[in-house]
């Protein structure tokens, strides 16, 4: 390669990247998104818009939104088109990779947990019908995962050393008692509404359920 296509390449490369940068939500919009955590498989950002904000144009990549409020948005594309969606409370919506500028169109605060997906490709982890002590909803479903309305029974466990061929993303209805220990790491133990936690595929895990009563999580399955 001569210096002439090196320092083309290299340019093309600095360009892909402050690009990819500048549609970051985190950089171009920290008002309205905030990290609640990241690692090799997702990044989870909390959403919140007061009625009537706006955000910059921006970019995610696949991805699964949770409303923790009813909302109502609309969503203008970089051709000037738009899209007004409503979503319920507690409901999901599988989004493919896109850009857009998003505006509360309701007049209650848009209150949300994004899920976006890391890999190059969808995975081939088979996700669940059914679990053990545990009641599944299918909320939303995408090549690259599912996102369920989940009740863990009074009496839910897994026990220590417990593994699943899938990632799973868990987010938190309401308040709660539930026991979450991930890779020999100290047990999660009291859940705030909205609380979210990651548990990696073929990672090993132990839970019980110890309110007494049913506990409403979302769980987002990734393939």
């Amino acid at each position: 390669m001569n210096a002439f296509k090196a320092l083309a390449l290299l340019s093309l490369v600095v360009l892909w990247s402050s690009t990819a940068l500048a549609q970051d939500p985190l950089k171009v919009d920290p008002t309205h998104y905030k990290l609640l955590f990241e690692n090799a498989a997702v990044r989870v950002l909390k959403v919140d818009y007061a009625p009537g904000a706006k955000s910059p144009m921006h970019q995610h990549p696949d991805s699964i939104i949770i409303p923790m409020a009813a909302v109502k948005v609309r969503f203008t594309m970089p051709d000037g088109k738009s899209v007004d969606s409503e979503m319920a409370s507690e409901s999901a919506m599988y989004n493919a990779a896109g850009t857009h500028s998003p505006a509360n169109m309701g007049t209650a605060r848009i209150d949300g947990i994004l899920v976006e997906f890391k890999s190059a490709a969808p995975g081939k982890a088979m996700l669940p019908a059914s679990r053990p002590g545990m009641a599944l909803k299918v909320l939303a479903e995408g090549p690259r995962a599912m996102a369920y309305r989940t009740t863990a029974d009074p009496t839910f466990q897994e026990p220590a050393g417990t593994k699943h061929d899938y990632d799973q993303v868990v987010i938190a209805l309401g308040s709660a008692q539930m026991s979450l220990a991930i890779d020999g790491k100290p047990a999660k133990t009291t859940w705030a509404r909205g609380d979210a936690q990651f548990v990696g595929r073929g990672v090993p895990h132990e839970a019980k359920n110890a309110s007494g009563k049913p506990v409403d999580f979302i769980i987002v399955a990734i393939k």
